[in-house]
């Protein structure tokens, strides 16, 4: 059964998911580590680690007894198109109205 996948930009929309995937940017943590830093249950928290994973943002390794959540680049990779694609068309669009003003000026 094929895997579906999440759309990266509902997975980043929610607060406690942007606020994890900046705590893993710092160093891998503990699931238990992670629940830490949230006014939620550890079970809230492994929800939202579950809907990363699955995304793309985060790998889940078993180190001992604990799993240990680590920061994958696959999520980011698909922002990463999307803001690459909008940066260019608003470059080219204000590379365009430059060139007009400056031949408006150029024209007095």
């Amino acid at each position: 059964m094929e895997q579906h996948r999440l759309d990266v930009f509902q997975v980043i929309a929610d607060p406690s998911r942007r606020q994890i995937l900046h705590l893993l940017s710092k160093d891998s943590r503990t699931i238990n580590s992670l629940a830490e830093n949230f006014d939620m249950s550890r079970p809230a928290v492994s929800k939202h680690i579950k809907v990363l994973y699955h995304a793309g943002f985060i790998e889940i390794q078993d180190i001992g007894r604990e799993r240990h959540c680590i920061l994958k680049q696959d999520g980011f990779k698909e922002l990463n198109e999307w803001l690459a694609y909008y940066d260019k068309f608003w470059g080219d669009k204000l590379d365009k109205l430059g060139a007009l003003m400056n031949d408006n000026l150029n024209k007095k």
